[in-house]
């Protein structure tokens, strides 16, 4: 009976000690998954993640425009809204691949602590690191980023977000709108997440819009990251 309850009691530690040490092995996997991710070096910007021996991060090319719109004979000939972009082409060009993935920061992973400003704040009662993780999901790309892919026409791309016939119009009397492609959010770490396109992109012109809380201006304008897949 002795010699049982040693042979238990070594096994369980042995079981124990394998435990621990697969534990502590994930969290170091874990950990150096999400260092293979580079902090990009401007927030609030849609980046290309190139994974390449390592991964790299490449900064798209970024613009900023506001709705345009413009109606024929007052609306009866036609009318259409659109974000422009100067240009035919994007000065960011991509192979074509079958996964094509990007990244976003909103930088608060970026950002150091500040052990007097969090001091004050628990002294008010109030959690700064629930504080940061409210503002992260603030900008949660999933609900505030959009792919397009774009238009092009009279020497710029655009962004077309109405386009109506209207009553004199031969021909189709449908609206129409620029075609949108869905995407998966992976988050990496706090405020960083990968942008996984569901599905391949075919050769184009595509934009990324960001409607994030900081993004838009006075004017109605809004930031837009333009890549082009060839």
């Amino acid at each position: 009976m002795l010699l049982n309850n040693l042979i238990f009691k070594n096994y369980m530690k042995k079981y124990l000690l394998f435990g621990i040490t697969l534990f502590v092995s994930n969290i170091v996997f874990a950990q150096n998954d999400i260092n293979k991710y580079p902090e990009p070096e401007f927030s609030n910007e849609v980046y290309y993640l190139k994974k390449d021996n390592g991964f790299s991060v490449v900064r798209l090319e970024k613009n900023s425009s506001k709705i345009e719109s413009k109606a024929k004979l007052g609306g009866f000939g036609g009318s259409e809204s659109a974000y422009l972009i100067e240009g035919e082409k994007s000065t960011t060009r991509l192979n074509l691949l079958n996964k094509l993935s990007f990244v976003f920061s909103n930088g608060t992973t970026a950002k150091k602590s500040n052990s007097l400003q969090d001091s004050m704040m628990a002294a008010n009662g109030m959690d700064a690191s629930m504080m940061q993780d409210m503002m992260g999901g603030m900008n949660d790309p999933a609900n505030t980023i959009t792919l397009y892919k774009l238009e092009i026409s009279n020497g710029k791309r655009k962004i077309l977000l109405q386009k109506n016939p209207g009553a004199m119009t031969f021909g189709s009397k449908k609206q129409k709108s620029s075609d949108k492609y869905s995407f998966s959010v992976k988050k990496i770490r706090n405020g960083y997440w990968e942008l996984l396109i569901d599905k391949t992109l075919t050769r184009g012109e595509y934009a990324f819009t960001h409607f994030g809380m900081d993004m838009g201006s006075a004017d109605g304008s809004v930031n837009i990251f333009a890549f082009a897949v060839e």
